[in-house]
């Protein structure tokens, strides 16, 4: 039992390193910071580090005497439960409120300046839409869901998609800079972007964003309707269902599916 409970003692103990050498960032931590942070003697620390090193789970800088994580942590973690992609988890709330609302509904992806629809469930009614199918992309600012990304990214990011986009969106007709931002700030406000934007005319929606951990947008979920269909007394109850079920993908996205990584290579690369 002794034994046991040392086994379980030293597997904290490299866990608790662990976390405190991710938290610190990409600048990395000083052995001595570690130790104190831990509240470990710095021998005994240290040998965790090395053993841990000699496996890539961590990475020493020599120079800056930096502890940083090591890249085989980070593959390992990339093979976590064999977690889900974005698309897989989606596929079936599409499929659900589909069925439930009668309206098609689109997962839309960010990516760089744009929005990518990477999943589509049709509903019973013929509708017209900026993405169209699977694959079609959309600049960030057109169309429900496109917006509600952009209203949840960081400040710095959303103002160069502003900057980038303007010139795209006015071939689309659409708002000029100060009713963009007047428009990001509500649907920050109410966590979903909602109504005819009148640029589809007869069509309507609403959209609402997918969150990272860090409370990013990465993804939307958005119906696509007619004006009509669309009503004041219908709306809200849509949108309570789409922030519902987007909670909830929310909650099992994985920080490594490929295409939640694209957005910042995408922009880099425009």
């Amino acid at each position: 039992m002794e034994q046991e409970a040392g086994a379980a003692g030293s597997v904290a103990r490299v866990f608790s390193l662990l976390r405190l050498i991710g938290a610190a960032g990409g600048g990395g931590i000083r052995l001595t910071d570690l130790a104190e942070r831990a509240a470990l003697p710095r021998p005994t620390v240290h040998r965790i580090l090395r053993a841990l090193g000699a496996e890539g789970m961590v990475a020493f800088d020599a120079r800056g005497k930096r502890y940083t994580l090591g890249l085989d942590l980070f593959l390992l973690a990339a093979k976590a439960g064999d977690v889900m992609g974005l698309r897989d988890l989606a596929r079936p709330t599409l499929l659900r409120l589909t069925a439930s609302l009668g309206e098609t509904l689109f997962l839309l992806v960010h990516n760089g300046y744009d929005a990518v629809c990477i999943e589509r469930s049709a509903g019973p009614l013929p509708i017209r839409s900026f993405t169209g199918d699977i694959g079609g992309r959309v600049p960030l600012g057109i169309g429900q869901g496109s917006v509600a990304i952009l209203a949840f990214l960081p400040a710095a990011e959303q103002d160069e998609i502003i900057r980038h986009n303007l010139p795209r969106m006015r071939d689309y007709g659409g708002p000029d800079e100060a009713s963009l931002r007047a428009e990001l700030i509500q649907v920050r406000r109410e966590g979903f972007c909602g109504g005819a934007s009148g640029l589809i005319p007869g069509m309507a929606g609403v959209g609402v964003p997918i969150m990272d951990g860090d409370g990013r947008a990465v993804a939307a979920l958005s119906i696509g309707t007619t004006t009509d269909r669309l009503s004041a007394e219908r709306k809200p109850i849509i949108a309570g269902m789409l922030k519902q079920e987007a909670a909830a993908i929310s909650r099992q996205l994985n920080p490594f599916d490929p295409t939640l990584r694209r957005a910042a290579a995408a922009m880099s690369a425009a």
